[in-house]
């Protein structure tokens, strides 16, 4: 007769994943002075923005703010400053976003050598990062003045590139690469330094020369990091707004106003509250659908 051996019967109250009702408990208790802020400053001025989308909320003190649908979303729809808007904001949230990826890896790639003085070059690599915006605007606008900039003092030109229709929205998009480079930068650089350096060592000794290296090891490897921070820097870069506003204000003739300063102008200036917020809830709309769609062939290609 064989004996069987019978598991004990775990206590009242345990858990499988090693915690119990008193654990957990203690667990909320410890988060909830994080979550307290976050409920008040993120989650809940969303709910408000949100609801506010749904009603006609207007400056003046006289005005009774009610219900109105989807009345905002279909005077968007009919509005072609919105539409305007929205494209700027694509060509300039695509253009940013392509560019400064392209500038930060070749700027990352060379702060990855063993070059002289490659701590200093790192640090003066984040100087960007540690300008305030409208310290950053205020500087490109004194680098693109028309009579003393030093652009047009070292093309030889006399535009004035901030006000013209054909060069205002290359220019800002410029300074935009500028500014958004270290972040990227950083994280390029942090993703090239987890790369085994046997990978390299393998592809040398196949006879393998630098560009296929490159195309075939470090691109690869650093796929998780560039869907990352790519799709991150379209988020911000679409919903920049202190950048563009302190250069150009969206001018001239809306040829730099981006979406948030299309809402800006209208819940600030003329006073639309209910609009700028459904104005805000289409923008939201529009980049988590762009980004889903990048997201999900990033990870079809993967796959």
């Amino acid at each position: 007769m064989t004996a069987t051996a019978t598991r004990p019967a775990p206590p009242a109250g345990h858990r499988r994943n090693g915690r119990g009702p008193r654990e957990n408990r203690e667990m909320w208790v410890l988060l909830l002075p994080a979550l307290v802020p976050v409920l008040i400053f993120s989650v809940g001025p969303l709910l408000y923005g949100i609801s506010l989308a749904f009603t006609d909320a207007e400056s003046g003190r006289n005005h009774v703010t009610s219900f109105a649908g989807l009345d905002n979303f279909t005077a968007l729809l009919g509005d072609d400053d919105f539409w305007q808007s929205m494209q700027v904001g694509m060509i300039w949230a695509v253009s940013v976003t392509a560019l400064q990826f392209l500038a930060s890896l070749g700027l990352a790639l060379l702060l990855n050598e063993r070059l002289a003085l490659r701590g200093v070059a790192r640090v003066l690599a984040m100087v960007p990062w540690a300008m305030p915006p409208v310290v950053i605007g205020l500087m490109w606008r004194l680098v693109y003045h028309p009579d003393a900039g030093i652009v047009n003092s070292t093309l030889g030109t006399d535009i004035n590139w901030l006000a013209d229709f054909t060069w205002a929205l290359p220019a800002v998009i410029v300074m935009g690469v500028w500014s958004g480079m270290p972040q990227t930068t950083v994280v390029l650089l942090a993703g090239l330094q987890t790369v085994p350096k046997e990978l390299y060592e393998a592809g040398a000794m196949d006879g393998a020369g630098t560009w296929r290296r490159f195309w075939n090891i470090t691109l690869p490897q650093l796929r998780p990091v560039i869907v990352a921070i790519t799709s991150l820097d379209f988020v911000w870069n679409f919903n920049q707004f202190s950048l563009v506003y302190v250069l150009t204000q969206g001018g001239p003739g809306g040829r730099t106003r981006l979406p948030m300063l299309f809402a800006y102008e209208e819940a600030f200036r003329y006073g639309f509250f209910g609009y700028a917020a459904a104005l805000g809830v289409a923008i939201v709309v529009v980049v988590l659908a762009l980004l889903g769609v990048y997201l999900w062939r990033q990870l079809r290609e993967a796959s």
